[in-house]
């Protein structure tokens, strides 16, 4: 199933530890990472491999990181966002530089916080990049594309090796991503090959970070990665996409502010929640950009609570947005720094 990168929190971050402090040391930090490690496999000389290590902030207070650095120039790393408020979350972007290195590499990317407390957290990287094949252009890539819009991207593959050697056909993981594999030219041991990559009606809107796998006779790497991305841009956008109403007392009120635009002017027929507790203001004017204020009131139960706010307009039936909202009705208490 194609992955789309909402930029919105994860609803699992609801169920973390609310105190870093209670962790010890850097432990606090690395609970906020789905993965450690990543091994890119055998990639293209040229081509695009990248890997993000996504991090969620579950706590209370603010997650700040001031660096990240690479033990080999192999490995460049980069922060999508430095700054993390309760239950957002960003990744270290990870590019294997594989227009300037060769053969096996590996590297330990160290990323430094220093909020809420100081911490150190290691992502380890590894891949074998290959002499023999060269992809023009690096990836694939769809850019911005409106939903239910096909679109294809073509690739050219250069090899030189064994005189036999061939791909054999194209392998997706996801079911809006299709390919095939075209033989051009042969020429003693050279062979090139265009590639024809295609989105497919129907995807998601969000952003595609996939990869395709090129079906080869190479024994010792039958399979050749290439990396797939690209943004499916919705009718109706509306930001944020996840709404965080903080961290309240039961019967508290709490106004927040959610925008929404789309591309040609429209009017906001309605808006409704999964709870009598929110309060939406709305006009009547047709224009690009709304801005919604949002009330919630806190019900009298503690705990983590989330809804789902469902926003219509005259834009057509199926032309809708919903995004999600959180609450923390009762503020944890927040321990002191233990990082003995």
């Amino acid at each position: 199933m194609i992955r789309i990168i909402a930029m919105s929190c994860c609803l699992a971050a609801l169920t973390a530890a609310a105190d870093p402090a209670s962790a010890r040391a850097d432990d606090w930090a690395a609970k906020m990472f789905d993965a450690t490690k990543h091994d890119f496999g055998k990639v293209a000389r040229g081509g695009k491999a990248e890997f993000h290590f996504v991090f969620r902030n579950p706590y209370v207070e603010d997650v700040h990181v001031t660096s990240v650095r690479s033990s080999c120039g192999c490995t460049t790393p980069r922060v999508s966002q430095n700054t993390l408020k309760t239950y957002e979350e960003a990744s270290i972007v990870a590019h294997f530089n594989t227009d300037t290195f060769l053969g096996q590499r590996s590297a330990t990317l160290t990323v430094t916080f220093d909020k809420p407390y100081y911490a150190e957290v290691q992502l380890q990287v590894q891949g074998y990049i290959r002499s023999d094949i060269i992809l023009s252009p690096p990836s694939v890539d769809f850019g911005n594309t409106d939903i239910g819009q096909p679109v294809e991207r073509v690739i050219e593959l250069s090899y030189a090796g064994r005189p036999d050697w061939k791909v054999t056909g194209v392998k997706s993981g996801s079911q809006y991503i299709e390919g095939d594999v075209v033989e051009t030219g042969r020429t003693g041991n050279q062979v090139k090959y265009q590639l024809n990559v295609r989105l497919k009606p129907g995807a998601p809107t969000g952003f595609i970070r996939e990869q395709v796998l090129l079906q080869t006779t190479d024994a010792r790497a039958p399979e050749l990665p290439i990396d797939v991305e690209g943004k499916i841009n919705a009718p109706l956008v509306v930001s944020p996409s996840s709404l965080f109403l903080g961290i309240v007392q039961p019967g508290q009120k709490v106004t927040k502010q959610i925008v929404v635009q789309a591309k040609t002017p429209f009017k906001i027929t309605g808006v409704t929640a999964s709870d009598s507790c929110f309060e939406f203001k709305t006009g009547d004017a047709a224009k690009t950009v709304h801005l919604v204020p949002v009330t919630f009131t806190a019900g009298q139960q503690s705990g983590n609570v989330n809804y789902r706010i469902e926003i219509a307009t005259d834009l057509g039936q199926d032309v809708k947005s919903e995004l999600s909202a959180y609450a923390q009705i009762n503020a944890p208490a927040t321990a002191q720094a233990n990082a003995q």
